[in-house]
């Protein structure tokens, strides 16, 4: 266990002899699509690494890191938003679907960016955002021209109510009404998003189309799937209904972080009809024979039951909606997090589950964290994402431990949402920091004398790729060795999970097992105090109490048996079963 990750070259040399040794000596893998139990990993492109000196992350310096990835046991890359864009929300505005924004480079570089990476078997997912464009989209600019442009139904336009009055209550997510009223043609259009992001009307079939066409354009450059944004928010309701609005205990209205009244946004939000665009957007990825085009769903759901029916009845939607229930439950709740994991283990019909922790829209992984013991918690939500059964996803920087780093001052936020929501939401900016690679200036981001677009947080003087490489009991370790070992053990790779001592309130155990395959059993201690775990494996047919370690937080000891397994604050134990 105990290899040094020194240099990058050398260790793709390395991982490359490793990978052709296991596979003369191994039973191959079951064939399966790639992203089955892949590891992907989302690059916020404004903030990895800059390559010409102008303070913003961009394509050439996503490739010029493609070693790093390759080495950290990366399959596949998900890009959010790279198109033209004013950049009001920072790309999810998009002026044109089939560019880049030059901010980030040009076609070239994008396709220069997918052959490089197909060199290291690491594939590109777009972020393609079909709720909305830009403002600035010829689109709507067309449509707001006149009630008689041949795309003015390509947008949701409806009359007020009155003089001043909007069409309905509908809010915005990022404040204030959803409605904004157009003076030269006298109609309010509908955004659930910002001002400058209006819905497209997918009841119209020239925007579905139009939209398919953008699906097939990146394929066809090479994308193995695409990451749908707001998918569930496609549609609104076609009575124009108000939304109920939300009470709290005593029967009054609950307030947001906007000032407004808070409500329930069942009139936009996971209507029905997404799920037939889902099949359609389906049959289009799946026309691309033997390409294995995935789609990822963002699904912000209420239940396990509206998780499941983002698969399709047929299991012809999405492949990977994301499951929001579990890494977001905010709190280290083991009663919850087993009941949470059990569901997207059993109850999606055997579908590939996909738990996510953080992204570019929320707080990292830190929020869980106890100011004493962040470290080995970071452990526990790694062991979490990479020991179940599913495809794991994580976010730039999480590999190193990065933390949110929110602005402090209401004339430093960038973040539209933090300036509209101050001081009670302070906007997402914290969460899309500049990668730290290393201690130097401007922590190896952009060069010493340039002024990156986001502040480099101050803890890159220690918190860095640098410092973390030759730091066997490192976060940047932890992550390489555990995706390492998850793709080389079956148990791990393709068996099922079953719960382990369910009524323990203080850990955390689980069981992999394959047919004909070592198991795996793992423990999460979720409190700050020690804690022992024994595992009684008979009902899965195991009589043995050795294990092999496979992973153990830093400083504990193995077990002498797995009658005995001791956890230390907040500890970790996985191990191979004899």
């Amino acid at each position: 266990m105990k290899r040094i990750w020194t240099k990058h070259i050398c260790a793709v040399v390395v991982l490359a002899l490793t990978s052709s040794l296991w596979a003369q000596t191994s039973s191959a893998p079951p064939v399966q699509p790639w992203w089955k139990g892949a590891v992907i990993y989302e690059i916020y492109p404004r903030s990895f690494q800059d390559s010409n000196n102008d303070g913003i992350g961009d394509l050439n310096g996503i490739t010029s890191r493609l070693d790093y990835l390759k080495v950290l046991g990366v399959d596949a890359i998900w890009l959010s938003p790279i198109y033209p864009s004013p950049q009001v929300d920072f790309g999810y505005d998009i002026s044109n679907y089939e560019a880049i924004d030059p901010q980030y480079g040009t076609l070239k570089d994008f396709d220069n960016l997918v052959a490089e990476a197909r060199k290291r078997n690491i594939r590109i997912i777009m972020d393609l955002v079909l709720n909305h464009t830009s403002d600035k989209h010829p689109w709507f600019i067309e449509s707001r021209s006149s009630k008689t442009n041949p795309k003015r139904d390509w947008y949701v336009w409806r009359d007020g109510k009155g003089p001043g009055q909007p069409p309905n209550n509908w809010q915005s997510d990022f404040g204030h009404s959803a409605w904004e009223y157009d003076q030269k043609t006298g109609q309010y259009y509908y955004h659930k998003f910002y001002i400058q992001q209006p819905d497209l009307n997918w009841t119209n079939p020239q925007v579905r189309k139009a939209m398919y066409d953008v699906e097939r354009f990146w394929i066809n450059r090479g994308v193995a799937g695409f990451r749908l944004d707001a998918i569930t928010t496609l549609f609104e309701d076609p009575q124009w209904r108000d939304d109920a609005v939300v009470k709290d205990a005593n029967g009054n209205p609950e307030i947001n972080n906007y000032g407004d009244v808070k409500l329930d946004d069942a009139m936009t939000n996971n209507l029905p009809q997404v799920n037939d665009v889902l099949r359609d957007l389906r049959k289009v990825a799946d026309s691309y024979k033997g390409r294995d085009v995935v789609l990822i769903g963002e699904t912000y759901l209420k239940s396990i039951n509206d998780l499941k029916k983002m698969y399709g009845a047929n299991n012809d939607e999405l492949q990977l909606p994301m499951d929001m229930q579990i890494g977001f439950i905010n709190k280290l709740d083991v009663n919850l997090f087993r009941q949470r994991i059990n569901e997207v283990q059993n109850d999606v019909n055997g579908n590939e589950p996909m738990i996510v922790f953080d992204n570019h829209d929320n707080p990292r992984w830190d929020r869980y964290g106890d100011g004493t013991h962040n470290q080995d918690i970071g452990r526990v939500i790694a062991t979490i994402l990479f020991a179940t059964r599913g495809t794991a996803l994580f976010y730039y920087g999480d590999e190193i431990g990065m933390v949110t780093t929110p602005p402090t001052r209401k004339e430093d936020v960038k973040d539209p949402v933090g300036i509209t929501g101050w001081p009670k939401d302070k906007g997402r900016d914290g969460e899309r920091t500049p990668m730290q690679w290393d201690d130097g200036p401007n922590a190896g981001f952009t060069a010493a004398n340039v002024q990156p677009w986001l502040p480099i947080p101050p803890s890159y003087k220690t918190v860095n790729v640098k410092a973390q490489v030759t730091d066997f009991d490192s976060m940047l370790n932890w992550y390489k060795q555990f995706i390492e070992i998850r793709r080389s053990t079956p148990a791990l790779r393709d068996g099922r999970n079953i719960m382990l001592n369910t009524s323990d309130a203080n850990v955390l155990s689980w069981l992999r097992q394959a047919p004909g395959e070592p198991a795996v059993v793992v423990a999460c201690n979720f409190t700050a105090q020690p804690q022992k775990v024994s595992f009684d494996l008979s009902a899965q047919g195991i009589t043995s109490k050795q294990a092999k370690t496979l992973m153990k937080t830093p400083g504990s000891s193995d077990p002498s048996s797995l009658d005995n397994v001791q956890l230390p604050p907040f500890g970790v134990y996985m191990g191979q079963v004899q």
